[in-house]
């Protein structure tokens, strides 16, 4: 997977971002039959100042939060409860999944409320992003539980608990 992985905070270095970053990746890139080869991926691992500015500027909510996620082309589903289609590739042979922006002290915060690691914490917020970029989301409730349990079953499979159950 081609990830360009930007770290403006200093602190995701400590935490292994670029390997988080890639193991969420290949995680969600294996759950949906995606070459990783093909796939590209931005990542921004920014603090809460910055992700504050970016969701001000995109959303108009001018706090933080913890993960943001552009995706590179609409790929929502036609109905709520339904899987949207997957991506594809483009003219160049790419499929380019979009942008994401995920926030230090957010993260950490919310860590430590839930008492789970970091790293367990940061990996559910990647692979959360990454399937918005796909085109899953929680707006409705039937949209919620086939996005939930997509998570859950990823982060199974690489041995962090049901972040849902904590």
């Amino acid at each position: 997977m081609q990830i360009d992985i930007d770290i403006e905070d200093k602190r995701w270095d400590a935490l292994g971002f670029e390997d988080l970053c890639a193991r969420a990746a290949a995680a969600v890139a294996a759950e949906f039959g995606l070459d990783p080869e093909l796939c590209e991926l931005s990542v921004l691992g920014c603090d809460d100042a910055r992700i504050a500015e970016l969701n001000a500027e995109f959303r108009g909510k001018p706090s933080p939060t913890n993960v943001l996620s552009w995706p590179a082309e609409e790929r929502g589903a036609a109905a709520p409860g339904q899987a949207p289609a997957p991506p594809e590739t483009d003219i160049f042979g790419a499929i380019t999944l979009g942008d994401l922006a995920i926030a230090y002290e957010t993260c950490a915060r919310e860590a430590a409320e839930q008492e789970k690691s970091e790293a367990d914490h940061v990996m559910h917020l990647l692979v959360h992003g990454l399937l918005h970029l796909l085109g899953y989301d929680h707006i409705s409730e039937e949209d919620a539980v086939l996005m939930e349990g997509i998570e859950i079953r990823i982060l199974d499979r690489m041995g962090i608990v049901n972040p849902y159950e904590q």
